[in-house]
């Protein structure tokens, strides 16, 4: 797709959310289902069942997916997507490109051996690598335009309210 094809394709859309805000508010959903015998979550992806599992460093066996990874996985696919939908529109040709995301966790918090570890990724890189032979302005504007609209990135950098319950059958 080049730049035309996509703001034809993106152009009743965006008209449309200018019109009619609300209609630009969507829920996303995401579903699982504990594991009856292992300490797992059968998450539903849409496209196949996803079994998130203890990571080895909590004593996993390392079989299931990690929900560590996941988040960086989901971090790398849209920041991918976000970039390249961003090249598109400013017609900068990328031949090919890698993305990447690494984060450092110290498993002492989510295992309670000590208090002051933080639970969580106490940092993310994201990194691009691109065989492009446009300027260097230009790969700045794309890096500064698909930081400022990668959905996952956002999220993660802003840390929005998440609210939590818990709820019988």
């Amino acid at each position: 797709m080049d730049a035309a094809g996509l703001r034809a394709l993106q152009a009743p859309i965006k008209e449309r959310y200018k019109v009619d805000p609300q209609a630009a508010v969507i829920t996303l959903k995401a579903k699982g289902t504990l594991d009856d015998a292992a300490i797992a979550c059968k998450v539903e992806t849409g496209r196949a069942l996803a079994v998130a599992g203890l990571h080895p460093a909590t004593g996993g066996s390392g079989l299931e997916l990690c929900s560590g990874d996941m988040l960086l996985e989901a971090l790398v696919a849209c920041a991918g997507v976000t970039l390249k939908a961003v090249a598109t529109a400013l017609d900068i040709p990328l031949a090919s490109g890698l993305v990447s995301a690494e984060g450092d966790l110290d498993f002492r918090g989510t295992l309670g051996v000590a208090k002051d570890a933080p639970v969580g990724f106490k940092q993310i890189r994201l990194r691009f690598v691109l065989d492009t032979n446009a300027p260097q302005d230009k790969l700045d504007q794309l890096l500064k335009l698909t930081e400022r609209y990668c959905v996952v990135y956002q999220t993660i950098r802003s840390g929005p309210p998440v609210a939590i319950s818990l709820g019988r059958k």
